[in-house]
């Protein structure tokens, strides 16, 4: 009795049942308030007898004490047949309130079946709610799209986990390896364990580089961060002095075009690391004697910050892969790279309403550009702004 088909049964019926009463009621009003009654007895033609009213030479009750009679008889043959008509109205109301609720209520019970059905393990089913668009249909699709943003996040999340586990899983055996076979064994000689000691220190260190890309990647996820406005041209500027020193070891020049007053609205770190990434990047594979040119401007409402190598390029099929977690290219396969850098360049700047496109060829070098709304930003322009 506390279900909504129930309910609504009992409130179709109510209705049609009240509305029935009503114009009865008042059928059954008028008719009583235009027709002279009289009730009709034995005691009351007797009486009208004795009285010696004659209807030429035979005694009868007045033709309109007839016609009273004929009125009281209708009044009660309408009362008996309008409560014979509610009780058969009520029993169809009761029926066709059920089915009609039932009907309504039909994608409801789609929608918490296939709830129930799905599992946190198994987010690809839908409710894919037909018929009319109505509310039920707008409240299955928004249904449909939170399971398909869960799927997208449990998929990722999935995802994460297994590559992260993979990439600690080389270095952790490396170390055990190092440990068990030269470091713990009396007969190894001095250069073996100190050769064991820098693989190691390189695991180690390649294993926390991976931490942090991790913990990095994660913060941007959190509610801690607070936005601001900031300059993009003083944030480009912060991460050329981080890396300058770095630059000149490698016999690199890093050359500035940073037009200041570029404002946008983020977090100053997060921005800063975007950069910062892109830099490292560059001056980890640029050849020595090259240029890495770091630029920063302003078009169509947008504000935009470049980072231009002449590295070994990227090749065409995999562009739409390089902003993926963990993945690689050859330069940074042999150095032991993470592979999260640029993963989490795109989550920063996709957090902040921004994007982030590459431009390159092989041999040729690269550029990265992160495009950050400005004061009135409109569609995100295209091409390579250094160009």
């Amino acid at each position: 009795m506390q279900t909504i088909r129930f309910r609504l049964t009992v409130l179709y019926s109510g209705l049609l049942i009240a509305s029935a009463a009503l114009l009865l009621g008042a059928i059954y009003y008028a008719v009583s308030k235009t027709t002279e009654q009289r009730p009709y007895t034995v005691e009351y033609a007797k009486a009208q007898t004795r009285s010696g009213q004659y209807l030429g030479k035979i005694p009868v009750v007045q033709v309109e004490e007839v016609e009273n009679a004929v009125n009281v008889r209708t009044m009660e043959t309408l009362r008996n047949y309008s409560f014979a008509t509610l009780a058969g109205l009520f029993l169809v109301a009761l029926v066709i309130g059920w089915v009609l609720a039932g009907r309504v209520l039909r994608p409801i019970r789609s929608i918490t079946r296939t709830a129930a059905e799905i599992q946190a393990t198994d987010l690809a089913r839908r409710i894919n709610l037909a018929g009319p668009r109505d509310e039920l249909r707008d409240l299955a699709e928004t249904v449909d799209t939170m399971l398909e943003r869960l799927e997208h996040a449990f998929r990722s999340q999935r995802q994460l986990i297994d590559d992260a586990s993979h990439e600690l899983r080389s270095p952790l055996a490396i170390i055990r390896a190092n440990l068990d076979a030269v470091l713990t064994a009396p007969e190894a000689t001095d250069e073996e364990r100190r050769r064991a000691v820098a693989i190691v220190d390189r695991a180690t260190t390649r294993m926390t580089r991976l931490v942090e890309d991790l913990l990095a990647s994660a913060r941007r996820q959190a509610p801690a961060f607070v936005d601001a406005d900031v300059d993009l041209a003083a944030i480009a500027n912060e991460a050329c002095e981080e890396f300058a020193a770095l630059a000149v070891t490698r016999d690199l020049s890093l050359r500035r075009l940073l037009r200041p007053g570029l404002s946008t609205v983020g977090d100053h770190d997060a921005l800063r690391r975007a950069v910062g990434n892109l830099i490292s990047n560059a001056v980890r594979l640029a050849p020595p004697g090259t240029v890495v040119t770091v630029a920063a401007g302003e078009r169509d409402g947008w504000v935009w910050a470049a980072v231009r190598d002449a590295g070994p390029g990227i090749a065409a099929d995999d562009r739409d892969r390089v902003f993926d977690r963990f993945w690689r290219g050859p330069a940074s396969r042999r150095d032991r790279h993470t592979g999260l850098g640029l993963a989490i360049v795109r989550q920063i700047v996709e957090s902040h309403g921004g994007q982030v496109r590459v431009f390159s060829e092989l041999g040729t070098g690269s550029t990265f550009v992160l495009w950050l709304p400005g004061p009135s930003p409109g569609e995100a322009p295209d091409g390579d702004p250094l160009d």
